[in-house]
């Protein structure tokens, strides 16, 4: 099947693509909540098969200093294709000329974005909506 790549939201089937996001699995996303994340994001890429969307990630941006990478999630049917490299390569080189590209991964993760080019922090620090929960997970001490 063709793989198509845009870096447009038009289109986007936002119930489908929340279903995809559950698959992942990366979470429950409502379809207005990433409807909203992604038309406010800087860059975005959906990759389609057969019209539908398979994956897809963005990044916010501020066109000079800091580009934050999120959401990266591709369908459990196209997971070990090599989208997911491509899709994080293309939103780094969308992303190049800021001075930080910031990612934030899911724990266990970051061998694979380590071949990016991403490096461990020691200073980032979050407040999440759910502190308890984003511990439990992984995400904080």
């Amino acid at each position: 099947m063709t793989i198509e790549w845009s870096d447009t939201a038009e289109g986007v089937d936002w119930t489908a693509l929340s279903e995809m996001y559950r698959l992942a699995p990366l979470g429950n996303k409502s379809a207005q909540w990433l409807e909203t994340a992604f038309t406010n994001s800087m860059f975005k890429f959906f990759v389609r098969s057969g019209g539908a969307v398979v994956a897809a990630g963005r990044a916010v941006a501020d066109g000079v200093d800091c580009a934050y990478l999120c959401d990266i999630a591709v369908h459990p049917d196209h997971q070990g294709t090599g989208l997911g490299k491509e899709l994080i390569q293309r939103l780094v080189d969308r992303c190049r000329g800021h001075r930080k590209i910031i990612l934030y991964a899911v724990p266990g993760k970051e061998p694979f974005y380590g071949k990016f080019g991403f490096r461990r922090m020691r200073t980032a620090m979050a407040i999440f909506e759910n502190p308890d929960r984003a511990a439990a997970d992984g995400y904080t001490e």
